[in-house]
């Protein structure tokens, strides 16, 4: 008898033998499981060859918890109809069995007008999260500079969503913009007010930049996670170079059982966004029109879903 079947004749049993003593409906225990799940959201990315009701429709029915919803250039919504389309969108959502309490934006600054526009707009339509833009070095001054620079943007940026109570996430990222390096996330968090602006912590990206190493950067910036992203790649060579190769969750080299043992140890259950970069047909780079039968789309993130909480619940 495994693990898991244990676990629930455990708890049926607890259930049954509490159940005539209380006056609870049998309903109020429909949800004592709960704690085995994590609150997935789909990055709405790899559903923009649908509108916002389908996009809602098909989240519900999946099984996720909610859609992150895209709210930059070639986006679900565009930032600058921000003010009109962002209402519809959550509200063609909601009424379509689903919700959108997280955005993916390119916000990066108070002084920007239009990132004013999204961060006001989304906390007033009940948005809890958002991802502004990576930040890039801009080659005009040393990097430790350019560090300090971004660190007062990103203050200011929680100044503001403390005020409107929404909270931004960064997210580390490979490659050479700021945050590639945990380090460069935790500077340029150093001054920020911690319960209104974290780490949107990418486990993808922590391996492919950390390596054996990436248990350090989750050690530094686990205090801060307020997000995760959850997605799987591996090595290979393509055309004759290393690079890259993502796939789909459990297919990879993220150690997923460790990854969430450690989240468990230091008792994080923070939301989940499900991002999804390999091939289906084009859906992965968040094309209007996709080369696959959107069943194939479907089925892959409900096999990735699954797979997610499978390796929680076992972690």
């Amino acid at each position: 008898m495994d693990k898991t079947r244990r676990e629930f004749i455990k708890k049926t049993a607890i259930t049954a033998s509490i159940l005539p003593l209380m006056n609870f409906p049998l309903s109020a225990f429909a949800s004592i499981d709960d704690e085995a799940q994590l609150s997935v959201h789909v990055f709405s990315k790899v559903l923009q060859f649908l509108d916002y009701k389908s996009t809602g429709q098909m989240a519900a029915e999946m099984g996720f918890s909610g859609v992150d919803l895209t709210v930059r250039p070639n986006g679900h919504v565009l930032p600058e109809f921000v003010k009109t389309d962002l209402p519809k969108a959550i509200k063609d959502i909601k009424e379509s069995g689903s919700s959108s309490e997280m955005i993916s934006t390119n916000i990066e600054s108070v002084h920007n007008p239009l990132d004013v526009d999204i961060i006001e707009t989304a906390a007033r339509l009940g948005v809890k999260y958002y991802r502004p833009n990576w930040y890039e070095y801009t080659g005009k001054q040393s990097m430790t500079d350019d560090l300090e620079m971004y660190k007062q943007q990103v203050k200011e940026l929680s100044i503001l969503n403390k005020e409107l109570g929404i909270t931004g996430s960064y997210q580390n990222r490979d490659g050479r913009s700021v945050g590639s390096s945990f380090w460069e996330v935790k500077k340029i968090l150093e001054t920020a007010n911690q319960a209104h602006y974290g780490s949107q912590y990418d486990i993808r990206h922590a391996i492919v930049e950390g390596g054996f190493s990436w248990e350090n950067g989750f050690q530094l910036l686990y205090p801060h996670i307020k997000v995760i992203v959850l997605k799987d790649f591996k090595w290979g060579k393509v055309n004759g170079k290393w690079e890259t190769i993502n796939t789909p969750i459990g297919e990879g080299m993220v150690d997923f059982d460790k990854y969430f043992k450690l989240l468990k140890k230091h008792q994080l259950k923070p939301p989940v966004s499900l991002h999804v970069e390999y091939p289906l047909g084009g859906a992965e780079k968040g094309s209007s029109v996709i080369a696959v039968d959107r069943k194939v789309v479907f089925d892959a993130l409900k096999k990735d879903l699954t797979t997610i909480q499978r390796f929680w619940r076992d972690a």
